[in-house]
C-alpha cells in the first residue's frame, strides 16, 4: 500500500464515521416524534457499510469503506393510550418512534471515536511523511 493510500483509507473512514453521526442526530431528533398512525411514524435509521477493494488487484487488502445505504429499524414502534392527545387516533393511541436513546448514545460515542482514531491516522502517516522529507536534508 502506498503512503498516499493511507489518506484515502482514513478519508474514507471518517467520511462514514460523520455518515454514522449524521443518522444518529436525526435519529435523536425524532425520538420525541409523535404521530397518529404507522405508518406516518419515524423509524430509527441506520448506516450499512460496505468495504472498498482495490480494483487493480481485488486479493489486497481493503482499500477503505462506503456508506452502502441506510436500513430503517424494524423494531417495534412504541403505541402509547393517550386518548385526550390532539393526535390520538379514533380508538385512542398515539404512535412513537422506535429510537432507542441508549443505543443511540452509544452509536454515537464508537462513531466519534472511530473518527478520531482516522484522524489520528491521517496525521500520523502526515508526520511520517515530513520526518522522511526531512532526512533528504
Amino acid at each position: 500500500m502506498s503512503m498516499f493510500n493511507i489518506f484515502d483509507t482514513a478519508a474514507s473512514g471518517m467520511s462514514a464515521q460523520g455518515m454514522r453521526l449524521n443518522l444518529v442526530a436525526s435519529n435523536m431528533a425524532n425520538a420525541d416524534a409523535v404521530s397518529s398512525s404507522i405508518e406516518q411514524t419515524y423509524r430509527a435509521r441506520h448506516p450499512v457499510f460496505q468495504t472498498m477493494l482495490n480494483q487493480a488487484n481485488p486479493d489486497a487488502a481493503a482499500t477503505g469503506v462506503r456508506l452502502a445505504g441506510v436500513v430503517e429499524s424494524q423494531a417495534p414502534l412504541i403505541q402509547e393510550y393517550a386518548p385526550e392527545h390532539p393526535l390520538a387516533d379514533e380508538a385512542g393511541y398515539i404512535f412513537r418512534p422506535n429510537v432507542n436513546s441508549v443505543e443511540e448514545m452509544a452509536n454515537m460515542l464508537s462513531a466519534s471515536r472511530s473518527y478520531q482514531g482516522n484522524a489520528e491516522v491521517a496525521n500520523a502517516a502526515k508526520q511520517l511523511l515530513i520526518a522522511t522529507l526531512r532526512m533528504g536534508q
